[in-house]
């Protein structure tokens, strides 16, 4: 299968990139290279470096014969979506748009979407379900929601199979620990590097954290299973900042506590998925447990460090 991924020279793209490598399937990678690396891209893969709003996207399509289109490329900084929503919203609706037509033009059979139950169903007493009543909290997550539904419409109108897939916090080797970056890559690379280790608020805020290689098995499955339905991919676990502080604090060695500050406004203190939809329908449950994946996490970050 010929297989676009756009922003697969990006953390969690580049890692759906190398799995369908392996499952033999031929992967072009469009990616402007903005967030993303050239040195993600793996052997194999196709890459070419332009923006999912460029006009010319459509000879991408055109030239390659794409039966199926892996979306993760996004205005991904929640604070940014705040500051500027316009910009937000041309890269992660208008982008899509753009797409979304290519696809429909050149007879893709298939669109994989990558979303964010963490800013979709905002606070989570319980593990959201798939049917809670979406409540977007930021620009960013009403652009994710916008998604889904042109999603939903061009399949409607044109016949576009698609999956959609909530993430809850991604965490792994490749992320970026700088910018708008997760938790646990901050933490990996200021712990290694002995520096302050800032917690905002209390601590005891809670998050689901999935392991980046289970978001990759999530988007295998997805390519011929999932048509037309939305699935959180998540742990049903939380753990607070806190604990992971701890969790890498023990992994790294890390002599310091950690630095305490005010809390951000607008954070929320609980969001967890549950992932009972998407082991009842295709068989996808974790594999990693919270320490697996921290500690395959500092391997990586101590190596590069």
């Amino acid at each position: 299968m010929n297989i676009l991924i756009t922003g697969g020279a990006g953390f969690i793209g580049s890692h759906i990139a190398d799995a369908y490598i392996r499952a033999g399937h031929h992967v072009i990678i469009v990616d402007n290279l903005s967030s993303g690396k050239r040195r993600n891209v793996p052997r194999g893969a196709t890459l070419i470096v332009k923006d999912i709003r460029d006009a010319s996207l459509k000879d991408v399509f055109r030239r390659h014969r794409i039966d199926a289109v892996n979306h993760h490329a996004a205005q991904m900084d929640v604070r940014r979506s705040v500051e500027d929503p316009a910009f937000d919203a041309q890269v992660n609706v208008m982008g899509l748009l753009n797409i979304l037509n290519c696809a429909r033009d050149h007879s893709v059979r298939k669109i994989i979407f990558a979303s964010s139950g963490g800013t979709i169903y905002g606070e989570t007493p319980r593990p959201a379900v798939e049917t809670n009543y979406p409540r977007p909290l930021s620009p960013y997550g009403i652009t994710k929601l916008a998604g889904e539904y042109y999603l939903q419409t061009y399949s409607a109108l044109h016949g576009l199979r698609y999956t959609i897939l909530r993430y809850a916090n991604v965490y792994g080797p490749r992320q970026d620990p700088h910018g708008e970056a997760g938790v646990v890559a901050i933490f990996c690379r200021r712990m290694l590097s002995g520096e302050p280790v800032t917690i905002f608020g209390d601590g005891k805020q809670v998050r689901d954290y999935v392991f980046v290689q289970d978001i990759a098995r999530m988007n295998l499955i997805a390519l011929r299973r999932g048509d037309d339905a939305i699935f959180n991919v998540g742990t049903s676990q939380t753990t607070s900042v806190n604990q992971l502080f701890t969790h890498l604090k023990s992994l790294t060695d890390y002599p310091r506590k950690a630095v305490y500050r005010p809390k951000r406004p607008g954070e929320l203190f609980r969001s967890c998925l549950s992932y009972a939809k998407a082991r009842k329908d295709l068989g996808w449950a974790p594999a990693h447990t919270i320490v697996e994946g921290l500690k395959a996490t500092v391997d990586y970050f101590a190596q590069s460090h």
